[in-house]
């Protein structure tokens, strides 16, 4: 355990990198989590299938799942931070694709065009923070930037659902874009190039360096780490909204103080998060938490019609365990790539994290049943049940995980000493 002192302070520079980080995810984690509570109305104003409304959410998952892979060869190769600007701009405008889309088809090839560059946007931003932030500072930074995440809660899917309300579905995509063209501005003024990576290249080839990474034994484990997280993570969101309208008897009115009660959690768990995974064992830290949500989940979705206050309750104590175990995972997976690695590394982390989520909302809406557009969701409880094995496998993972990063501390101990001692007998 460390102790206080021991904590390492942010530059002034650092904290700008942590700013525009937990901006970017804000937008793109928004843009995704918008179509949970727009779910309810979508499904009923185009008149969609559960099974159809998950291809929609599961087609931006696998779009940038496929996009990840194919520039990951690439990923090293690049000056980071040209890399954020010209993804991030594909992002908006895949965005304004989606508030013009007027029919199911329009909407569909919208999301995919918006995974294709949203979903290597968080690959990127986890390669600058490997690179600027060392990893006693990880578990910190990973709590500001996840942020973003509740962040997108409390004020962006809450305006969304009003906005929505008011103008249409479509309207709350046409209002991420305009945030995100500012944001853009502040990337090109604000962050410097993160180029260090460039210097310690060895492949000549993307496709070369690609297959390097794949190859790795110790980067296949954090691969399978991240895919069984991403899909215990993606099962229960897409149906969310529907679940808590056509079974827990909320109104389309309650759905913003829902989501912003959860989201106001999130701001102060996720901070404190950080600084705790920082102090403890990041992996126990992380089986503490997804204990905690395999419990809560077995209960809340065997709930029926439930008083607000309640669900409100499930919602925050759910949202805790999500929160507390998204932390230190992130932190953890972060360092077990080398630099030269890392662009790759991340980008097919990313990859595969997406194409994971894409599978586990396309089962989801395959179990998933609803008779009549204003029926009860049958089978929630079975996606339940599914993520509760899953995440347990996830823990066994993340334990793997845990070993290849003190195995790698351990070397990076006995490696200097080791060739000190060398030296000295070498200079006797």
């Amino acid at each position: 355990m460390k102790n206080k002192q021991d904590i390492i302070p942010f530059t002034g520079y650092q904290k700008i990198v942590v700013f525009i980080l937990a901006m970017t995810q804000f937008t793109v984690i928004l843009d995704f989590m918008i179509m949970s509570p727009l779910g309810d109305m979508l499904m009923k104003s185009l008149d969609l299938k559960p099974a159809a409304f998950g291809v929609a959410v599961s087609a931006y998952a696998f779009s940038a799942g496929i996009s990840g892979l194919l520039t990951a060869g690439f990923a090293d190769k690049f000056d980071r931070k040209k890399l954020l600007v010209f993804f991030y701009s594909g992002f908006i405008i895949g965005t304004v694709l989606c508030g013009l889309a007027t029919t199911y088809p329009m909407l569909l090839a919208a999301r995919i065009i918006t995974g294709l560059f949203g979903g290597v946007i968080g690959s990127i931003s986890l390669a600058i923070i490997a690179d600027l932030f060392a990893l006693e500072q990880r578990g910190r930074v990973m709590g500001f930037v996840q942020m973003g995440f509740g962040a997108s809660q409390v004020l962006g899917i809450p305006i969304g659902i009003y906005v929505a309300n008011a103008w249409g579905w479509e309207s709350p995509f046409l209002l991420t874009a305009g945030l995100g063209l500012i944001i853009a501005i502040v990337i090109l003024l604000q962050l410097k190039p993160v180029n260090q990576h460039l210097l310690v290249q060895r492949d000549t080839s993307a496709l070369k360096h690609l297959w390097h990474t794949v190859a790795k034994r110790d980067y296949r484990i954090g691969f399978a780490a991240t895919a069984v997280l991403s899909v215990g993570g993606f099962m229960m969101m897409p149906f969310g909204s529907a679940f808590a309208v056509n079974n827990l008897g909320l109104t389309n009115a309650q759905l913003p103080i829902l989501f912003m009660t959860s989201g106001i959690c999130s701001l102060v768990i996720m901070p404190l998060i950080g600084r705790l995974s920082d102090k403890v064992s990041k992996f126990k830290l992380f089986t503490i938490a997804t204990i905690w949500l395999m419990v809560v989940c077995v209960i809340y979705t065997n709930l029926s019609t439930t008083p607000f206050y309640l669900v409100l309750v499930f919602n925050v104590l759910m949202m805790m365990g999500m929160l507390s175990r998204m932390v230190p995972s992130s932190a953890l997976t972060s360092a077990v790539p080398d630099m030269a690695d890392r662009g790759a590394f991340m980008s097919i982390n990313a990859s595969l994290q997406q194409i994971a989520g894409g599978i586990a909302a396309t089962a989801a809406g395959i179990i998933v049943v609803q008779k009549t557009k204003f029926s009860p969701l049958e089978h929630y409880n079975t996606v339940g049940y599914v993520v509760v094995a899953i995440s347990a496998l996830s823990i066994f993972l993340l334990f793997r995980v845990s070993q290849i990063i003190a195995r790698k501390n351990t070397n990076k101990t006995v490696v200097p000493e080791a060739a000190a001692e060398m030296v000295l007998s070498e200079g006797i």
